[in-house]
């Protein structure tokens, strides 16, 4: 597996894995033959990357290539995931730095979460008959590295001001902080909050969520409804003002979010 050297995180684990593997004696490669609006040859897995960055490449063009991408991962084995992952780097980094911005905290915790997380939307959940293929998975690994940031809380009284309706603590506006703190307080669980973030953050839609969770669809709508009535009230109320967010205190990076080199 890609081992990580002094200074390096495991995103730059996976990166130096991916340039390993553009680089050795038969690299893998993708036809872009047959699929429309990509060059009509077979492209190095660097060469694709650039291709899809590129902003002349539209996202149904995208959508196409990572629904193979995603599809040869499953199929053919963990070359194409470090394939895959090293084409989305840029993508993860950028998702990464927003989350680790002014966080004091190791941040190897949060990127291999967020590896890992990425990983098992690439090989099992992502779903294929949906749009947006790459930004859903870079959607789900966002959130598992924000809950890693801000798994643990502190529901310190701020200020003496009078109770009622009032901003929350900067950063008031993400809802992904509105959530960790109504989990803090006790509004909401974790599992409310995975329910609603799937469903109105990231597009999934709730008969897809109640299929994750076994459950009938109605059930899963109800679940949602309840939950997010209890949200709101707690809104209105300014209670989620009262609430502060912390780092976790670090722990060690999990080695289990580094993915196997092929063969190893």
């Amino acid at each position: 597996m890609p081992s990580i050297s002094d200074g390096e995180s495991p995103l730059d684990s996976h990166q130096r894995a991916f340039n390993l593997l553009i680089r050795r004696p038969v690299p893998i490669a993708f036809d872009g033959c047959g699929f429309s609006g990509c060059p009509q040859r077979i492209m190095a897995l660097d060469e694709l990357k650039t291709f899809l960055l590129d902003r002349d490449t539209t996202p149904e063009v995208r959508d196409s290539v990572w629904r193979e991408l995603v599809v040869r991962a499953r199929r053919d084995g963990a070359g194409w995931g470090i394939g895959a992952i090293g084409i989305a780097m840029p993508g993860l980094r950028k998702r990464a730095g927003d989350i680790t911005r002014g966080y004091r905290g190791d941040t190897d915790d949060i990127d291999a979460e967020m590896l890992k997380t990425f990983w098992e939307q690439l090989l099992q959940r992502a779903d294929l008959d949906q749009h947006r293929i790459l930004g859903r998975m870079l959607d789900a690994a966002e959130r598992a590295g924000r809950k890693i940031r801000y798994a643990d809380v502190t529901t310190d009284q701020l200020d003496s001001e009078p109770a009622g309706p009032r901003l929350p603590l900067h950063p008031w506006d993400h809802p992904e902080f509105v959530l960790a703190r109504a989990i803090a307080l006790g509004v909401i669980d974790a599992d409310d909050a995975n329910l609603i973030a799937e469903t109105r953050l990231e597009g999934v839609s709730v008969q897809t969520a109640a299929a994750r969770r076994s459950i009938q669809g109605q059930l899963a709508s109800q679940w949602r409804d309840r939950a997010e009535l209890r949200l709101v009230a707690a809104i209105r109320a300014g209670e989620l003002a009262h609430v502060r967010l912390r780092p976790r205190p670090v722990r060690p990076v999990p080695r289990t979010a580094l993915i196997a080199w092929p063969g190893a």
